[in-house]
């Protein structure tokens, strides 16, 4: 009885923390293309981290409660994942008519994956399964076969391996939204607004080089050889009004505050065209193919002519933006205070890109004209203002929060701690594993995944994750040994 209400407990806490407030709406129009586009979502790092902590008690509980029955363990575990898969599909179908959630296909696999952990702790946490586990180990072939002692080993080492790539991954755009519109002076709420004047903006799916950026700042025009890769186009000092000169993203339409239209003063003079409270710009519809380009490439620049008319605003107000709400976008360039604030949606920054803000200092420090060129590549953020000296960068992975970074490194080595545990246990009648080498083992997944970084983004070597890794490892494996030394002690 008491295990069923763990898993009550556990299913309700599911449906709470992925449904709540459970202000569901239901739309005029429902079809299967309508579900299929409402998964168009991608989640954060952030979002991977909760969602397999969120699903580890429902696997912990309903491991208990098949305890009881006579099943093997590979059924107990296909039969958690099932239930696992099942209620993540049901919470995320109906996160499809709730406006304060975006269905992700991701988080599917996280919250599966999340129960098979459940699965793990449970027979780690319990006494006769562990007890099992170790003397299958010691016992079994594997304890007695060199050949499959050396391909644990070779597994571990690819692990190794596979966690330097996929935090790689973090730092791309692959979850860049393809419906989040263009939007300059304000947030597509109508709550960010910005004082100033634009005069251009142009967007490219690659990064240019340096000598490119010099040479437009110098002669503040397009070059040639960069022109084809420009994706947007938009010159806002045309009196006909805002295409896109390229011809392949959609037009910039006025969108006026109606309580504020008599503040509306000329929309356009020698700055470029005028943005207040009252009066922005955004695209008719969202530029898809931008947006898709840019995710695609995972790289980008952005050229655009600003000033600010107003020093001390904040919110950060917003100069560009593509986003849908003041929670969730795809990319920024705002003014906090005299600041140049720049937020840009990865894995690790979240579906607003607030876990990292960016902030260039002193650009609005008064109100005249600036030329800004903003890249991004592998983690690497570049902004240039005016001219080529004037430079900034910014290096994603070495801005992580430490609490922040401190669980992610905690999720990701915990795992490769037990791992390492069990090999040991497996090992330890062969003396394979002397102290010496055993420290080389702890440290080898942290020093690859620092090494892969340093060679990928181009970030600073940092001692300090080294060692946070190798104690989440280090320390996981003791505990494990640990707990299997009281265990043979008791039984004997």
């Amino acid at each position: 009885m008491k295990n069923f209400t763990l898993v009550i407990l556990s299913v309700s806490a599911v449906l709470i923390a992925t449904l709540y407030p459970f202000n569901f709406s239901f739309p005029d129009t429902f079809s299967l293309q309508y579900i299929i586009a409402s998964f168009d979502n991608s989640s954060s790092f952030v979002d991977f981290v909760n969602n397999i902590l969120l699903f580890i008690p429902l696997g912990f509980s309903f491991t208990a409660v098949l305890q009881r029955k006579s099943i093997k363990f590979f059924l107990k575990l296909l039969i958690v994942a099932f239930i696992s898969t099942g209620l993540s599909l049901l919470v995320e179908t109906l996160q499809i008519f709730l406006s304060s959630r975006t269905p992700t296909p991701a988080d599917i696999i996280n919250n599966t994956i999340g129960g098979i952990i459940g699965i793990v702790c449970f027979h780690l946490w319990h006494s006769k399964s562990f007890i099992y586990i170790l003397e299958y180990i010691e016992n079994g072939k594997f304890g007695n076969s060199l050949k499959q002692i050396k391909l644990f080993f070779i597994g571990y080492l690819f692990i190794s391996f596979l966690i330097s790539i996929l935090w790689q991954s973090t730092t791309t755009l692959n979850n860049w939204s393809l419906n989040h519109p263009l939007m300059l002076g304000n947030e597509n709420t109508g709550d960010r607004p910005w004082y100033g004047y634009i005069s251009k903006i142009q967007l490219a799916d690659r990064v240019f080089s340096r000598s490119d950026i010099s040479q437009v700042l110098d002669t503040k025009s397009i070059l040639d050889n960069t022109k084809q890769s420009l994706l947007a186009d938009y010159n806002l000092t045309d009196q006909k009004g805002y295409q896109d000169l390229t011809g392949q993203m959609p037009e910039l339409l006025p969108q006026k505050n109606s309580s504020n239209i008599s503040d509306i003063k000329d929309e356009k003079d020698e700055k470029g065209v005028i943005l207040s409270p009252s009066y922005w710009l955004k695209t008719r519809i969202p530029p898809a193919l931008l947006n898709k380009r840019i995710r695609e490439a995972s790289e980008f620049t952005i050229l655009t002519t600003v000033a600010t008319a107003d020093t001390n605003q904040i919110g950060p107000a917003r100069i560009i933006s593509l986003s849908r709400s003041t929670l969730n976008r795809n990319f920024t360039l705002g003014q906090q205070n005299t600041n140049l604030n720049l937020r840009i949606r990865t894995s690790i920054t979240g579906e607003n890109a607030a876990h990292i803000e960016l902030n260039v200092p002193n650009i609005f420090a008064d109100t005249n004209i600036h030329n800004i060129i903003i890249t991004y590549s592998k983690a690497t953020m570049q902004v240039y203002v005016d001219k080529l000296q004037n430079y900034y960068y910014f290096n994603l992975l070495e801005l992580i929060p430490r609490e922040q970074k401190i669980i992610y490194y905690g999720l990701t080595f915990i795992p490769l701690g037990l791992y390492l545990g069990f090999l040991s246990i497996l090992v330890k009648k062969r003396l394979i594993l002397n102290k010496l080498l055993l420290l080389i083992v702890i440290l080898l997944p942290s020093l690859v995944l620092e090494t892969t970084l340093v060679i990928y983004s181009g970030k600073s070597f940092s001692l300090e994750n080294l060692i946070i890794g190798a104690l989440f490892i280090g320390a996981t494996m003791f505990m494990l040994r640990l707990r299997a030394s009281k265990l043979f002690k008791q039984q004997v």
